[in-house]
């Protein structure tokens, strides 16, 4: 590991797991735990830095001076992509879905130098048939090309290690699904017994299935992905999901955010109440972290 990567990740919190009390568990008699890798820093939370550790390695080892990537207007990928470049000394640059507009996300882009691109949906759909680092076409010597929301086989080995952390026997992992990325990793490593669900937050959620099994390294039948809780597709939200956001920090002291983890949970604890997880299961939850994205949506 390059040592600036590990002086970066000398400063993080740890990562624990935390169980969740609540009536149905008791009555369906199912235990859920969170694995909070959303405490491991402020900005570069959760599956962000699971899926980048690795490739920010090869791209250092390949004296990348520049990563560029794409993302929406209000991307955790490239979010944590510019906060790490900037504290690594790596320039970055991106290309961003739609016309040109400013949130808090893109200010902290700019302020830590990212440099931003506006492009249409069509131009931004055809950024995505190049997956390879040196594999976009006019970019500058020296820079690195990293596909939408870090979606390589290098960010599985970075999931990889956030299952090895979890010291608890479990029958059941659940994480929410942008690219289906971090799905693969978990899949790929945890147990064949252990089911896995993947929470999707995009409408039309079963493309992504062929998106996972082009991950894997091999075929495996030990994982679904739910497609019943997206809330109207991707950063659309409604009433319900706001209030059980609310309602569950309430209960557990844990925040959060109407795109991917509160989604999840919702869907989660709809199906334990639907009787969905047969008595006896321990279901491990990961929150991805992604909280800067409540600036969008009025939640703290």
């Amino acid at each position: 590991m390059h040592p600036k990567l590990i002086a970066l990740e000398n400063q993080f919190a740890r990562s624990i797991l935390t169980k969740v009390s609540a009536p149905c568990l008791d009555r369906e008699q199912v235990e859920l735990w969170i694995k909070r890798d959303d405490l491991l820093h402020p900005i570069v939370s959760g599956n962000k830095w699971r899926k980048l550790k690795y490739i920010l390695n090869h791209a250092l080892s390949l004296g990348a001076i520049k990563i560029v990537s794409m993302g929406g207007a209000y991307s955790n990928h490239l979010h944590a992509l510019a906060y790490i470049g900037h504290r690594l000394g790596i320039q970055t640059e991106a290309f961003i879905r739609g016309e040109p507009q400013s949130n808090p996300t893109l200010s902290d882009l700019r302020q830590w130098g990212m440099h931003l691109h506006f492009v249409s949906r069509e131009d931004y759909r055809n950024l995505r048939q190049y997956k390879e680092c040196n594999g976009l076409p006019g970019n500058d010597t020296g820079a690195y090309w990293l596909p939408e929301g870090g979606s390589v086989d290098l960010a599985l080995q970075g999931v990889a290690e956030l299952v090895s952390e979890i010291d608890i026997p479990y029958d059941v992992v659940c994480c929410p699904c942008g690219t289906g990325t971090t799905l693969a990793g978990i899949i790929e490593a945890v147990r064949p017994d252990v089911r896995v669900f993947g929470f999707s937050a995009l409408k039309g959620g079963p493309f992504l299935r062929h998106d996972v099994e082009a991950l894997l390294t091999q075929p495996r039948g030990n994982w679904e992905i739910v497609t019943d809780y997206h809330f109207g597709g991707f950063a659309r939200t409604k009433p319900d999901l706001i209030e059980f956001i609310e309602q569950f920090l309430n209960e557990t002291s844990v925040l959060l955010e109407p795109i991917y983890t509160g989604k999840m949970f919702y869907g989660i604890y709809d199906l334990i109440e639907k009787g969905f997880f047969p008595a006896g299961r321990r279901i491990v939850a990961m929150h991805t972290g992604g909280l800067q994205g409540n600036r969008g949506f009025c939640l703290t």
